[in-house]
């Protein structure tokens, strides 16, 4: 194991071992145990009684963060000539469809969402491979695939995120910045892990919260007391 710095000691001697926290204790300690320099970001990792495999077990749900993500997300969005305008007065960073499909074949991707029109989505599917790997393909259950291009990029812009349970039973979620108040950060989490307890797979038997923690970057992760989150 590899050793750890002082503020990373530092940093684990604020978590009691053993101790699972409520959720709004560890909104505040979050912020308390992280020394970066830089503004981290605060994840939510929880972990499911589902078996993704089976597909009446797939968590996947959208959850609009009242308090937005606090990162700059870059949108590209891939539409007919008539959506140009429509995409780019709400806010578009990139906006066109056969030259930047040119782009992206030839290995740029530099943004951090794809919104597309069904009418275009054939072209847009000869990208899988690039996109696929990446996680940039446009999906229509995670509203990237829709004719209303500009509310699209008002709610990624806005706050709007999408997760899924990956194939060991974990949603991974990233809520915010060390930055943000304690209880926006609570606020956030509160979205996210309600928004999950609401798609719930009526297949999935037994303990469905089987763990919640919270971190930020390059922090240790704190058990949340799920029985303490209101509402799941």
């Amino acid at each position: 194991m590899a050793r750890l710095t002082k503020n990373q000691k530092l940093a684990h001697s604020k978590i009691e071992v053993g101790k699972a926290y409520s959720l709004t204790q560890a909104s505040a300690l979050v912020k308390d145990i992280t020394t970066t320099k830089f503004d981290a970001s605060v994840d939510l990792d929880v972990r499911l009684g589902v078996d993704p495999r089976k597909a009446n077990q797939m968590v996947r749900g959208i959850a609009n963060l009242p308090h937005g993500t606090g990162k700059t997300v870059r949108v590209l969005v891939l539409c007919t000539p008539d959506k140009e305008a429509e995409a780019k007065a709400a806010g578009a960073d990139y906006v066109g469809l056969d030259e930047y499909i040119a782009k992206i074949e030839g290995g740029w991707t530099d943004v951090d969402i794809i919104i597309t029109m069904p009418s275009v989505i054939t072209k847009v599917g000869k990208l899988g491979r690039v996109l696929g790997q990446r996680n940039l393909m446009p999906n229509p259950k995670s509203g990237t695939v829709t004719t209303d291009v500009g509310k699209a990029v008002t709610d990624v812009k806005g706050g709007k995120i999408d997760f899924k349970v990956d194939k060991t039973g974990i949603i991974h979620a990233s809520i915010g910045k060390v930055s943000f108040d304690a209880d926006k950060i609570y606020e956030n989490a509160l979205e996210v892990i309600q928004t999950i307890s609401k798609l719930k797979p009526s297949a999935a038997k037994g303990t469905y919260f089987k763990s919640i923690h919270m971190s930020s970057t390059m922090s240790p992760g704190i058990e949340i007391e799920t029985k303490s989150v209101a509402g799941i």
